[in-house]
């Protein structure tokens, strides 16, 4: 089980990255327009990377704490990813019920793709209940 949420953890890093280079490009690292907050985003990244380390030490020694230390490191990652979450979905409504094309005041958010904030988001949560159950030490 430990190597499965490691391949949804890469799988959900692949995804985070993707949407966090979009948000740089389009000027969200700057402020400006976005909904955001960039203490947010960051943190939210700073904190998955810093549990992914963890989980890979983890696989690697199989140390207990490792794993719950990684499991602790998921609480406020997700908490933050759902924060995230609830700051998009406005941005997108409001770009799916407005008319016309590309608006150079749109926040840098409005430019995720849905699919891949979808399969984020999925993929966060199988990764958390695979370190749960692992922490646990469900399926030994």
């Amino acid at each position: 089980m430990d190597i499965a949420a490691l391949i949804t953890w890469v799988v959900t890093a692949l995804g985070g990255f993707y949407m966090l280079a979009t948000w740089i490009k389009r000027g969200g690292a700057r402020g400006g327009g976005s909904r955001l907050p960039v203490p947010v985003v960051f943190g939210h990244f700073a904190l998955a990377a810093a549990g992914l380390v963890v989980w890979i030490i983890y696989v690697i020694t199989d140390k207990d704490a490792l794993a719950w230390t990684a499991f602790a490191l998921l609480v406020p990652v997700a908490l933050l990813g759902f924060a995230m979450l609830a700051r998009w979905i406005p941005v997108y409504r409001a770009h799916t019920t407005a008319a016309g094309g590309d608006r150079q005041d749109a926040p840098a958010e409005r430019y995720f793709p849905v699919p891949v904030v979808a399969a984020h988001g999925v993929f966060a949560v199988v990764t958390v209940v695979l370190v749960l159950l692992t922490a646990l030490g469900v399926g030994d």
